[in-house]
């Protein structure tokens, strides 16, 4: 038995083995990259699916929560027909003043009508009220027209009250978001390196930091629904840049674009701006340490120097006044 299977396996039939093998293994391998490439198109497909299932839940949880709360409330119809009927929006109207709106956190229709509103109310206001005081309460003795330059100059004043009030308020806001931003990417990278996506990371990011500013947590909850709903994603990092208005935010939305676009990774770049936004806020601290000093001399020399004259010549004259 064993001799007919040895003379069966002869040189003939061990080449046309070694043959079919070889050009099995030659198939097998041209074909490798047409399975790996019909694997990783279901792969894209499911991510994908997977994508579009969270936008859905995304968009039902907001939903619920515009239920709850009215986040775009309407003008009033006094304040409305009024900018109507001057046609404000033409005359005094701008889209800088939306900017400035939004970077304020008035959004919606209803603040930026009530803006023109007191555009146009206030320098009204202003100069009814220098010309009551100058005309019957302080009865100043100056020339007419100079009065009615002074009320003038106060309506000009009137007219700026509104753009000074938001730029106040932008300022105060910015603050809070500065400083607790390099904490919020310190999540965020905490987020994203543990698995979770920049939609689930920008939501856990909102949840958590709002005890330390409300206005971060508003402007992340609006950016996880922007990616949510906007059908190009970076939009929503040029929105948030656009909003916030700081050096820092604007970095990180660049640096997601980037990722979003290129595919690089997310974690180095995170820890790289929570670095460099935490040293910013230690200079600008830093900053306002060294011009105390100088803050301090005019308080000094009003209020401290007079008291330690006192307390150090006050016994002396004592002693003098007594010898005397």
């Amino acid at each position: 038995m064993l001799d007919l299977l040895v003379d069966a396996i002869n040189v003939q039939t061990l080449t046309m083995v070694f043959a079919a093998i070889a050009a099995g293994a030659t198939v097998l391998t041209l074909a490798m990259p047409l399975i790996a490439g019909g694997t990783l198109d279901k792969r894209m497909k499911a991510v994908a699916l997977e994508r579009e299932k969270m936008r859905i839940r995304e968009r039902e949880r907001m939903a619920r929560q515009a239920e709850k709360v009215s986040l775009r409330s309407s003008p009033k119809q006094y304040v409305q027909k009024i900018v109507d009927s001057f046609n404000l929006s033409k005359w005094v109207g701008q889209e800088e003043a939306r900017l400035k709106l939004i970077q304020a956190g008035y959004r919606g229709q209803a603040p930026y009508v009530t803006y023109l509103f007191f555009r146009m109310v206030t320098p009204i206001a202003t100069f009814f009220a220098a010309l009551f005081y100058l005309f019957v309460v302080l009865e100043w003795e100056q020339p007419f027209f100079v009065k009615i330059g002074v009320c003038i100059g106060a309506a000009y004043l009137g007219m700026h009250l509104p753009l000074m009030f938001l730029k106040n308020r932008i300022a105060r806001r910015q603050l809070t978001i500065k400083r607790a931003f390099p904490d919020s990417l310190d999540l965020l990278l905490i987020c994203v390196e543990s698995g979770m996506s920049i939609e689930a990371a920008f939501r856990k990011v909102s949840e958590e930091i709002g005890s330390q500013s409300v206005p971060l947590a508003e402007e992340l909850t609006l950016t996880t629904a922007e990616l949510s709903y906007l059908p190009d994603r970076r939009q929503a990092y040029e929105n948030l840049a656009k909003r916030t208005d700081l050096d820092g935010v604007k970095s990180v939305s660049m640096a997601l674009q980037q990722a979003e676009r290129y595919g690089t990774p997310l974690g180095n770049a995170l820890r790289v701006m929570a670095q460099e936004n935490r040293d910013m806020r230690m200079s600008e601290a830093e900053k306002k340490a060294a011009g105390l000093p100088p803050k301090l001399t005019v308080p000094m020399i009003l209020f401290f120097l007079p008291v330690l004259f006192v307390v150090i010549l006050g016994p002396a004259v004592i002693k003098v006044m007594g010898i005397q």
